[in-house]
């Protein structure tokens, strides 16, 4: 890894961590520290020398600031809606007390101290809340990761795709692939999304370890995902998408005591000088439609020709 790589590494960590800091109402030096483990976790799985690994561990840092801002919010609306059932049970009191031979106006006066007080703290938190909401709101759109997979997302497919297909010319051979989850609504319908969200990280994490560290993965939208093969033939290619199937198809999630299978069907396409984004994607997502026609479980290829 460059000198100019790890500058940029420690500038984006540091940035995110003043954002983290700016962004709460008490920061903490446990706070600081837990950031600064992640951090440490992310940058110690960077390949030397591969900038795809550099810039996706960019993407990770603002990732989990998404997280920890989501967790600030969980925690403030948490805290609005106990403020806003003692202010209902403060209300029912005072209205039980006109009634009894006590002082009146005094606790009145004393309990209307205490609900205008808990009225700002509750104003307070939507405030904290409505900021953090456009702050996460801005981490999501600018992120180039799957928030639930931590692959890359489908932006990130886009800017990728944008910058390959205005190319004048391709020195290597590339091989785009779609995989769909096999049945994924009977998993959701059966088990819980909770489930299908777990079927989805479990493929992500088999799909990381088997992929070369030049391929790419990009979560395409709900079932799917994409992956870019680079420098690679198509009977490596055939060979690599094989070994992906029987690795899905025999490896189980245990959840909640129950053994989950699934199984993927996959389409391929070799990337040609004359495609574009759109061009280069219906082409796999013809491929992939016909292996889930012949039976699921299954690789097929459409070449540009309609072979």
């Amino acid at each position: 890894m460059t000198k100019e790589n790890l500058k940029s590494l420690v500038t984006q960590m540091y940035e995110n961590l003043l954002e983290k800091i700016n962004h709460q109402e008490t920061a903490s030096k446990d706070d600081v520290i837990e950031y600064l483990r992640d951090a440490v976790e992310v940058v110690a799985s960077i390949a030397d020398d591969k900038i795809d690994s550099i810039e996706h561990a960019k993407s990770a840092f603002n990732n989990a600031y998404q997280e920890i801002a989501n967790k600030s919010i969980s925690s403030y609306q948490h805290t609005n809606e106990r403020f806003e059932i003692l202010t209902q049970m403060h209300e029912e009191t005072l209205s039980s007390c006109n009634s009894s031979h006590i002082d009146i106006p005094f606790i009145t006066e004393k309990f209307n101290d205490i609900q205008e007080h808990m009225l700002e703290e509750v104003k307070k938190a939507n405030d904290i809340i409505s900021k953090l909401s456009s702050k996460v709101t801005s981490l999501e759109k600018d992120s180039n990761l799957d928030s639930l997979t931590k692959v890359f997302n489908r932006r990130a497919l886009s800017k990728y795709l944008n910058n390959l297909c205005s190319q004048t010319k391709l020195s290597y051979e590339l091989h785009l692939l779609i995989l769909d989850i096999d049945d994924f609504k009977t998993i959701n319908d059966t088990y819980g999304h909770i489930a299908g969200d777990k079927i989805l990280i479990f493929l992500a994490n088999i799909l990381k370890k088997t992929l070369r560290d030049g391929d790419k993965i990009f979560r395409y939208g709900g079932e799917e995902f994409i992956l870019i093969l680079n420098r690679i033939d198509a009977l490596h290619c055939q060979k690599l998408a094989s070994r992906i199937l029987e690795l899905v198809s025999k490896n189980k999630l245990i959840y909640k005591g129950e053994s989950l299978g699934a199984t993927v069907s996959i389409g391929t396409t070799i990337f040609t000088q004359k495609d574009t984004p759109d061009s280069l994607i219906a082409r796999a997502d013809k491929a992939l439609y016909k292996a889930k026609k012949d039976g699921k479980n299954r690789i097929c290829t459409e070449l540009d020709d309609g072979n």
